[in-house]
């Protein structure tokens, strides 16, 4: 997984002075007039369509209702291919998407363009980062160590959760990082992606699920279906609390905390270990801007970077707050910034 850690990480910084320095993407480019609609449509991935995240994507809404004088109606959905779709056909004007959602909704439409994504904890695009985690349920971490260090040697012919083959954490970091390690060996010297996607007694796995979502694959994990799940930092952040360890590095144990929402609602105090962490591009909101008029997308950009936003905290939720929400600050610096295509390159070299 080092390898996809530094390729991660050096591509992030050469994407950040290549996007910073870059003219508007292609799909933002001015065409022609965008016909103005009564509502925008935000689309919502699972992980995000819950009811426990509902106060979460009104208040954002709020947002956008008053930037842009315009109504807004939430779609959410079960599936990320629903989400990524609706966004590259105008079905739905915004998203919040993944890094992949996002490249693969752009390779459809290339007037789907990022709008912003949110700082790292320096307030910068720097270390705008989230963590995909491979995991293992708690007392059966040590068939993944070689030493003291984690390994990731044992997870042939284990049954895996992944999220969904569009989740960037999900699947497209860890499904790289297992290809990038294992391919160095002869018996595995052609393994790609796609073997990883079924499972069978001639597949690299014995049996490959698909949780639909972050919490989905957590579950299967924590409910004996598989024995690693491939899920998310923040998409659990709800859900679960660090019990031992240090956040976001092997070895880490967490459990699922008291009062977690559906569906970890039946698996209080269940725990799982970290095998494998490596750093993620943030998620952006992105903007079909074939069904966005240039004068909306300038106030919609306007109100996220500002500080009635940055300040909200139904939308950036102070460090000891205990509600649910979709970020949380750590330092307060915390904040979302604009971005262009070119910030997601990083993600895009995976597939190559």
């Amino acid at each position: 997984m080092k390898k996809v850690l530094t390729l991660v990480i050096s591509l992030t910084l050469a994407a950040v002075i290549a996007g910073c320095a870059s003219k508007a993407g292609e799909g933002a480019k001015a065409d022609a007039p965008v016909k103005t609609k009564d509502t925008i449509t935000i689309a919502w991935y699972p992980n995000e369509s819950g009811a426990d995240l509902k106060d979460a994507r009104d208040e954002l809404g709020k947002v956008i209702e008053t930037a842009t004088g315009k109504k807004v109606e939430h779609k959410t959905t079960t599936d990320y291919i629903i989400a990524i779709e609706a966004i590259a056909s105008g079905n739905a004007d915004i998203a919040f998407m993944g890094p992949q959602g996002y490249i693969e909704a752009n390779a459809k439409n290339k007037k789907v363009q990022p709008l912003v994504v949110m700082s790292g904890e320096s307030g910068t695009l720097d270390d705008a980062v989230y963590y995909s985690w491979l995991n293992v349920k708690k007392g059966e971490e040590e068939a993944y160590k070689s030493g003291s260090s984690f390994s990731i040697n044992n997870i042939a012919g284990k049954k895996i959760s992944f999220v969904s083959n569009s989740s960037t954490s999900g699947f497209k970091v860890p499904s790289a990082g297992i290809v990038s390690y294992f391919s160095k060996m002869d018996k595995y010297k052609s393994l790609t992606a796609d073997d990883l996607i079924q499972g069978g007694k001639d597949k690299f796995f014995s049996e490959v699920l698909f949780g639909g979502s972050h919490q989905g694959a957590a579950v299967n994990l924590l409910t004996g279906k598989a024995d690693i799940a491939a899920f998310c930092d923040t998409c659990v952040g709800n859900y679960v609390e660090l019990s031992s360890g240090t956040a976001n590095k092997p070895g880490a144990v967490y459990k699922v905390k008291q009062g977690a929402a559906e569906p970890f609602n039946t698996l209080i105090g269940k725990e799982f270990s970290l095998i494998s962490v490596t750093p993620v591009l943030n998620s952006p909101f992105a903007i079909n801007t074939s069904t966005i008029s240039a004068d909306d997308q300038k106030k919609l950009k306007d109100a996220f970077i500002s500080d009635i936003v940055t300040k909200n905290p139904k939308i950036n939720l102070p460090k000891d707050s205990k509600e649910s929400g979709m970020f949380k600050q750590k330092s307060g610096k915390e904040k979302f910034l604009t971005v262009e295509d070119a910030w997601f390159n990083p993600v895009r070299e995976l597939s190559k």
